[in-house]
């Protein structure tokens, strides 16, 4: 009986209802919905603002950093950018096989002189692909893991800090990001940040649920810590 509701609610959700040639109205079925629950449509979503609002960040810090998109070889600030948005097709020497944390990490380091933008951005793209098991689209079968995506909001916070606090031998920031002078505050980094993590948790509580578990935070010192792991958590 159960089984049987849940096959109609499927077919339901795949149905649509159109005009045809000739006036008169004609249901269609969709196949690939038929596959989809409303959490996999959530979580298309979800990592398609993920994706977006990173690849917003590069452009932003791009622009506070002109010589980084220079450093790393490409004709223009766009041109770094879709790089990144394109990170799949693309190899990434100067990180010399490094993802997630690792590449992220680097960005922060005296001894990098390559493109800290891309090294940090990539690092953040290539943990929220490891959150979301590497999928662009999700359907009922597919299944994700909460602690990966609670690893990657705490991750986004971490980014944050480093940004903010981070310098180098000479007392200077490695990358400039948001602007704290009284007459020209400029708090859009730390607030588009904040959006990345309240994604990702919302996203972890959902999966949480989905999978009868409980997640709680854990206390966590940001200043202190480094990159999780994401792609090892089982």
């Amino acid at each position: 009986m159960y089984r049987l509701a849940f096959a109609m609610v499927l077919l339901l959700a795949g149905c649509a209802t159109e005009l045809n040639r000739a006036g008169r109205t004609e249901s269609r079925v969709d196949v690939k919905y038929l596959a989809k629950t409303e959490i996999d449509r959530v979580a298309d979503a979800n990592r398609s603002e993920l994706v977006d609002g990173l690849l917003l960040i590069a452009d932003k810090l791009y622009k506070r950093n002109p010589k980084e998109w220079r450093k790393g070889g490409q004709p223009s600030r766009e041109a770094a950018v879709d790089r990144l948005r394109r990170r799949h097709f693309h190899s990434w020497p100067e990180l010399g096989g490094r993802r997630e944390g690792q590449a992220a990490a680097l960005a922060f380091t005296e001894v990098y002189d390559g493109d800290r933008v891309a090294a940090l951005v990539f690092g953040l793209l290539t943990m929220v692909d490891a959150a979301f098991e590497h999928k662009e689209e999700f359907f009922i079968l597919d299944g994700l893991n909460e602690m990966k995506l609670y690893n990657c909001a705490r991750n986004m916070e971490i980014a944050i800090w480093k940004l903010g606090n981070d310098r180098n031998m000479a007392g200077q920031l490695f990358l400039l990001s948001n602007e704290l002078d009284p007459a020209n505050r400029n708090l859009s980094f730390e607030r588009e940040f904040g959006r990345q993590t309240g994604l990702l948790d919302f996203m972890a509580r959902i999966v949480a649920d989905r999978n009868g578990r409980t997640l709680s935070r854990l206390t966590q010192s940001v200043v202190s810590s480094v990159f999780l792991p994401v792609s090892f958590l089982k």
